[in-house]
């Protein structure tokens, strides 16, 4: 009877244990499924962001090569009527209407090429700042470019955590305050962290693989600059990329090196194109 007491004791041990790794590995799933569906959405925003400005441009581009055609097109009309000695009063208001028409595309092709210029400038201010304000570091790891009017701030892992783990080292600090300093003087710009990893594989605890590493990452940086440096959560946003979008072979140690990154991508800010076609149409 002692023995079969005992039995049912140290059964029921073991299942208990077993359950808390289960309850744990559930809970990081829906984390991970929870994050992997906000960071979809905002990289479909991001990448509709980026056609808008792109259309933007073709259409300046078309509007003012419609313009200089119609202002060549009026041109000869007017040679025309001067060989004339009378027109008609209707004729008259025809040639004003159309002249008050191109006068007034003129001017909406002036405010978007004003708000393009504007926009190129406040990059320019921003990249030259976030350089001045970091400094002499080694390109290999930190890296600030601007493509398609996004810019993107490259960080080497081996800058901010330890090998493997996704803690902020105190060195790291240093550089995140100083990103963070340009960062908190341009209020009405957000922004995305990215985690990125190499293809080693990896697990560790509740961490399933390289996708959950680079996302615990993100939210590590993100934290340090809430809490450390003030700025407004509402303005950040966390994504992992993990091993998927390399900018080098994983095939040698370098590469990987490479590959191992803390990604700040600068959201564009497109509401003043918007209110400009609003105002216009």
């Amino acid at each position: 009877m002692k023995s079969n007491t005992v039995i049912l004791i140290f059964v029921a041990s073991v299942f208990m244990t077993s359950c808390v790794p289960s309850k744990k590995l559930r809970e990081a799933n829906q984390r991970y499924a929870n994050l992997n569906s906000s960071y979809g959405k905002l990289q479909r925003e991001l990448a509709t962001c980026q056609d808008s400005s792109t259309k933007y441009l073709d259409r300046v581009r078309m509007l003012n090569d419609g313009l200089q055609a119609q202002k060549g097109y009026n041109g000869q009309m007017m040679e025309q009527l001067k060989n004339l000695s009378v027109i008609s009063s209707s004729q008259a208001e025809s040639i004003q209407k159309s002249l008050e028409n191109i006068s007034g595309k003129d001017a909406y092709i002036k405010d978007l090429q004003s708000a393009i210029a504007r926009k190129d400038s406040l990059t320019m201010t921003l990249v030259m700042n976030l350089k001045g304000a970091i400094g002499n570091l080694d390109d290999q790891d930190i890296n600030i470019k601007v493509e398609k009017g996004v810019v993107y701030i490259d960080i080497s892992d081996k800058l901010l955590f330890k090998s493997g783990q996704y803690e902020v080292t105190d060195k790291a600090k240093v550089v995140l305050g100083k990103v963070a300093k340009v960062l908190l003087n341009q209020p009405d710009i957000e922004f995305m962290v990215e985690g990125h990893t190499d293809s080693v594989p990896y697990r560790q605890g509740a961490l399933l693989d390289n996708w959950d590493l680079s996302v615990k990452r993100s939210t590590s940086v993100i934290r340090i600059l809430q809490t450390e440096y003030n700025i407004p959560p509402a303005r950040m946003t966390a994504a992992g990329r993990g091993e998927y979008l390399p900018i080098a072979s994983n095939d040698d140690e370098s590469g990987r090196a490479r590959n191992r990154r803390t990604r700040i991508v600068i959201l564009p800010q497109l509401d003043q194109f918007f209110k400009l076609l609003e105002k216009n149409n």
